[in-house]
């Protein structure tokens, strides 16, 4: 298995479903590296070393180690109920969403909603955004007015990797970023 295979691996056990491997998180989804490392050595080669490299070169930055490095957790993505201790924090004037063209008129209905993780992902730039809606077919980029959800009272967290996340975007407050640059 490759890197990238078991880092993807990796998020599926830390985001997921940890009882793939037989461990546990905790409230805050941290896991015991030992535990984790042990876990997937059952079933593929896996060592310290592997981990910390995976960690250290993964592009999204979607790990963190505790200060002892004793502990590893996803930064966001879960399904499971976890608190990552993210502090509430004012967004930008406007974020982005990238998703593919055959979720628009979901979108355009119902706003943008977690379906099954805890939070809707937003993104700091408009290239990112289209980056990750590529991953779902033709993509298509929405303008969030994430300044104004912050002064209707609606709650912003940004995790360590820049991911921005709120538990949903109401549909007033998106508008496709390519039909906005053609008015």
């Amino acid at each position: 298995m490759s890197k990238q295979e078991i880092s993807k691996y990796i998020a599926l056990i830390l985001r997921h479903r940890p009882e793939a491997i037989g461990i546990t998180l905790d409230e805050h989804g941290w896991a015991d590296v030992a535990e984790l490392i042990a876990g997937i050595a059952r079933t593929y080669p896996f060592t310290e070393a592997d981990l910390e490299e995976i960690v250290r070169t993964d592009s999204k930055q979607r790990y963190s180690f505790n200060c002892d490095h004793t502990l590893i957790r996803a930064n966001q993505g879960h399904s499971i109920p976890v608190d990552v201790e993210l502090p509430e924090v004012q967004p930008p004037e406007f974020l982005y969403h990238g998703t593919g063209e055959k979720y628009t008129a979901s979108i355009e209905m119902q706003g943008l909603i977690p379906k099954s993780r805890l939070y809707v992902h937003l993104s700091a730039d408009y290239d990112t955004a289209k980056q990750v809606g590529s991953r779902h077919g033709k993509p298509v980029v929405y303008r969030v007015s994430s300044g104004q959800m912050g002064v209707d009272g609606l709650k912003f967290y940004c995790s360590v990797n820049g991911v921005w996340l709120t538990k949903a975007v109401p549909p007033q407050y998106l508008s496709v970023y390519e039909e906005m640059l053609r008015s």
